[in-house]
């Protein structure tokens, strides 16, 4: 793996960076016309914890509707069936099930299953039976706070990825206490399948963002490639420090700053060190996965994997794994707490508010 390093000192103290939500010049909502036959139709809305927006070209706006609304049907489906606190959830099921077998769809199945495949690469750092310890730090809750040391211990006591059996769609926790959590592979599964919808519905021009998840199909209408922004987080989504041109790509991004707070001066971040039951203790403040569509779930663990393991592990991975999958076209970009940034040399972010 070949590696260029960039220093992105940027104004501010904070330089962390997360793919942004759209293209540069693309707005949430209905899009204008941008060229002669050429139209791109934008849909959003607030579905998995984010805002999620997609974008089509290259059909009347009848047809693109359809597509779209159709789309956000799917992409709410798959929220109801992965999501830990739906309770007509495959994933509630089988936390309340008490250590008793849970039939589940196929598509909550492969999704367990690569979250396990996604234990074995970090060496137990990524754990989707970390949902107590996930619940217990209530990230997304309107008032998250530091558990007691006691409560953190005793959570710990049921995170373990690898007493989860799965045999055909069903699914059997050993430890009837553990609670599974997808949230860090299932926003890319559900990219993949919305790119295979909008494939099978004739979309050659699109791109779909769930919260930082891209998927890029085909080029722009004019033929150039999309201009995917990369925006540095605390800045209101105004501030762009570079960009990434690609088609037929998917660009995910995990960062400590996703989602925090802070408390007695400390801030805790929400990638929980199944080791520790505290927020993870990296170098590193975040990492983008770059690869060919069709891999948003694998870029999705891989992304999160790669911050858990720290800068030198997650660089070591990343050409492990380009080299046994050269299909996929593996790229990646950290950036560590010094502000300095390391890409593989297909990454090519361009940066754009760079100091002398």
């Amino acid at each position: 793996m070949k590696l260029s390093e960039k220093s992105i000192k940027t104004k501010g103290r904070h330089t962390l960076i997360r793919i942004l939500a759209a293209i540069l010049s693309i707005a949430f909502a209905i899009i204008t016309q941008t060229g002669c036959g050429n139209k791109e139709f934008s849909k959003n809305d607030f579905v998995l914890n984010t805002t999620c927006s997609i974008t089509i070209s290259g059909m009347s706006e009848d047809e693109a509707e359809a597509v779209l609304t159709e789309a956000f049907k799917v992409l709410r489906e798959y929220e109801r069936l992965l999501s830990r606190t739906i309770e007509e959830s495959d994933i509630y099921k089988i936390n309340h099930s008490g250590g008793t077998p849970v039939e589940v769809s196929d598509d909550t199945a492969e999704v367990i299953r690569q979250g396990m495949m996604m234990g074995d690469l970090s060496e137990g750092k990524f754990d989707i039976t970390i949902g107590k310890l996930t619940q217990l730090w209530g990230f997304t809750g309107e008032d998250p706070k530091v558990p007691s040391a006691e409560k953190i211990f005793e959570m710990m006591g049921s995170v373990d990825y690898k007493k989860v059996k799965i045999e055909g769609n069903t699914v059997t926790l050993l430890d009837p206490d553990a609670a599974v959590d997808l949230g860090g592979i299932a926003k890319g599964y559900i990219a993949d399948r919305l790119d295979d919808l909008l494939r099978e519905k004739g979309v050659n021009s699109a791109m779909i963002n769930l919260g930082g998840n891209v998927v890029l199909i085909g080029e722009k209408p004019d033929g150039s490639l999309w201009n995917v922004g990369i925006q540095r987080p605390y800045s209101d989504r105004t501030a762009v420090i570079g960009s990434v041109k690609a088609a037929d790509s998917t660009l995910v991004t995990s960062g400590t700053y996703e989602r925090k707070f802070e408390e007695d001066g400390v801030i805790y971040h929400h990638v929980l060190d199944p080791d520790t039951g505290y927020p993870v203790d990296t170098d590193l403040e975040s990492v983008t996965i770059k690869a060919k569509r069709g891999n948003s779930s694998f870029c999705d663990g891989l992304s999160t994997v790669c911050l858990m393991l720290g800068k030198e592990k997650a660089e070591n991975l990343v050409e492990t794994l380009q080299n046994k999958y050269p299909e996929m076209a593996l790229e990646a970009a950290f950036i560590d707490k010094n502000d300095d940034m390391v890409q593989t040399d297909g990454m090519n972010i361009q940066l754009e508010d760079q100091e002398e």
